[in-house]
C-alpha cells in the first residue's frame, strides 16, 4: 500500500465476509516471476480482518518466498484468492517476509485455528500481506 493510502476497514464488510475467511478453505497466492508470468501456487491463508493482514506459512525457500523476498523491504505486490462454489473472494496486497520466532509462531497458531497443526518445519516464514484491495461477492 502506498505511503499516506488508507488502509481498508475489513470489519466493516459484515459478518458474511469474515465468516468465510474463518471457514476452512484451501486458497491461492499469486506472486509475479522476474519474467512477469504469474506465479499460481495453492495455499492455506489466515485473516485478521481488524489489521487488514492476511498470512501464509511457507519454508523459507519456497519460490513463493523467495520471489517475495526478492522485491525489498516495500514487498511484492501479491493475490490471495479462495473460492466456494458461486462464493469467493480475492485480497490483494503488497507482501513481505516476517520470521522472527514471535511472528513464525503467532502465524502457526492462526492457521492451527483455521486448519490444523502445521507440521515441524524450522525453516519457516511467514509470508505478510498488508491488504489494500477487496474483491468478491461474500
Amino acid at each position: 500500500m502506498p505511503a499516506g493510502a488508507a488502509q481498508p476497514d475489513l470489519t466493516g464488510l459484515g459478518e458474511g465476509f469474515g465468516a468465510f475467511w474463518r471457514e476452512r478453505h484451501l486458497c491461492t497466492l499469486t506472486t509475479v516471476r522476474p519474467d512477469g508470468t504469474p506465479h499460481v501456487v495453492p495455499v492455506g491463508v489466515t485473516l485478521d480482518p481488524g489489521a487488514a493482514v492476511a498470512r501464509v506459512i511457507t519454508s523459507r525457500g519456497s519460490r513463493k518466498a523467495r520471489l517475495v523476498a526478492a522485491a525489498g523491504p516495500d514487498g511484492a505486490a501479491v493475490a490471495v484468492c479462495q473460492v466456494d462454489g458461486r462464493r469467493w473472494s480475492t485480497l490483494e496486497g503488497r507482501a513481505v517476509i516476517r520470521d522472527t520466532p514471535e511472528e513464525v509462531a503467532d502465524a502457526e497458531r492462526r492457521y492451527a485455528a483455521r486448519y490444523r497443526p502445521p507440521r515441524e518445519n524450522p525453516q519457516r516464514v511467514v509470508i505478510e500481506i498488508r491488504v489494500a484491495r477487496v474483491l468478491g461477492n461474500v
